[in-house]
């Protein structure tokens, strides 16, 4: 382990106090393992549904829907909707998801005002019928298929949108059989899985034939952002586990998200750069990619997040921040720009100083 990281020991994965399944999902395989693999793991209650449609997870207010919902796991069958790809720029060219929610609990939480209801975890059951999807597909992106940049890395689906697969994975196997899917399938065309995780538990992962089809991007950030990330494996941890996993030939990267200018931020970004390249130094033939994604929230992410998080420390004020406008109209609050010149100018350069092997994918 080279000197100034921390040695890799596993947090314990997140165990759901209930899991609920569908009628539909107990009657498909890949269903039935995740059953048997919530009652391997400890979970005492698992209630088979009678029928397809999950019970209310409304409790007494929205602080209280929110522990009941992130206590629950969910076994379903992913619909049609839910199964058809959708452009993910500028991560991928297609989303695919084997699951929606997250079991961590950060306090800047992308998936809040974005997913309705509850924010339970939702694991599909019908995995194999999603991954036959992707043939249909391959060659069809407007991402990375075609590009004069990142047509080298193929058709790429992005797994974790709508979720953390790897937090999960102890729980459902999806990921592993999604990343075996991806390195053995004969695609007709390159084809790249990519998913971004907070968790270190890769040691499922390790002996997969992912045959380098698969890049596992880290999500890292400051030491003083850490401290929104509740319920994820440390971010030294993610490090030792990237390194496992570049050993192991696969492609890594880090997303770098959400930065912010937390006081002592270069000081606290330079050092993470400098942990993960003492971490990769000995990495033979390293595929590490970066992707630097800034902090911002929309009116609904704020509220929502307030409602679960009413003590939250993390900076959501409108006046310091200025408006930007999405293709249909839908405002976010992002960082004013000299702020954001600034970031930008010092994070491409302290990369090339400190990482000059990884590749800049993307700022935004």
């Amino acid at each position: 382990m080279p000197r100034g990281v921390a040695q890799h020991v596993t947090r314990s994965p997140w165990l759901p106090k209930r899991v609920l399944v569908t009628r539909s999902a107990a009657e498909l395989p890949h269903g039935q393992r995740i059953v048997e693999r919530c009652a391997a793991a400890g979970v005492e209650d698992v209630q088979l549904l009678r029928g397809d449609r999950l019970p209310s997870l409304q409790a007494g207010d929205e602080r209280a829907t929110y522990a009941l919902a992130k206590s629950t796991l969910a076994v379903v069958v992913a619909p049609p909707s839910k199964r058809r790809p959708q452009p993910i720029p500028p991560s991928a060219d297609w989303r695919l998801d084997l699951a929606e929610g997250c079991p961590a609990h950060c306090q800047y939480c992308y998936l809040a005002g974005s997913l309705g209801g509850p924010p339970v975890t939702r694991a599909y059951a019908n995995v194999e019928e999603i991954l036959d999807g992707m043939d249909a597909h391959v060659g069809r992106g407007g991402v990375t298929s075609g590009t004069v940049e990142r047509g080298h890395e193929g058709t790429t689906f992005e797994t974790s949108c709508y979720t953390d697969p790897l937090g999960l994975e102890h729980l459902t196997g999806s990921l592993s059989a999604a990343i075996t899917h991806a390195g053995t399938h004969d695609f007709g065309g390159p084809v790249q899985l990519r998913f971004t995780t907070k968790y270190d538990g890769v040691a499922p992962l390790l002996d997969l034939p992912h045959h380098g089809r698969t890049r596992v991007r880290f999500s890292v950030n400051a030491a003083s952002v850490e401290r929104f990330e509740g319920g994820t494996a440390r971010i030294a941890d993610r490090v030792a586990a990237l390194r496992s996993l570049a050993l192991a030939g696969y492609p890594v990267g880090l997303t770098v998200a959400p930065i912010m200018p937390v006081e002592g931020w270069r000081e606290e970004y330079a050092a993470l750069f400098d942990a993960v390249a003492a971490a990769t130094a000995d990495v033979p033939d390293l595929d590490l990619t970066t992707e630097l994604i800034t902090h911002r929230f929309t009116p609904k992410s704020k509220e929502v997040l307030l409602g679960w998080y009413p003590r939250t420390k993390l900076e959501m004020d409108e006046d310091l921040r200025r408006q930007k406008r999405g293709k249909y109209g839908a405002v976010k609050h992002v960082y004013p720009t000299p702020v954001m010149h600034e970031m930008r100018s010092w994070f491409e350069q302290a990369l090339a100083d400190r990482l000059p092997a990884a590749r800049l994918l993307y700022w935004t």
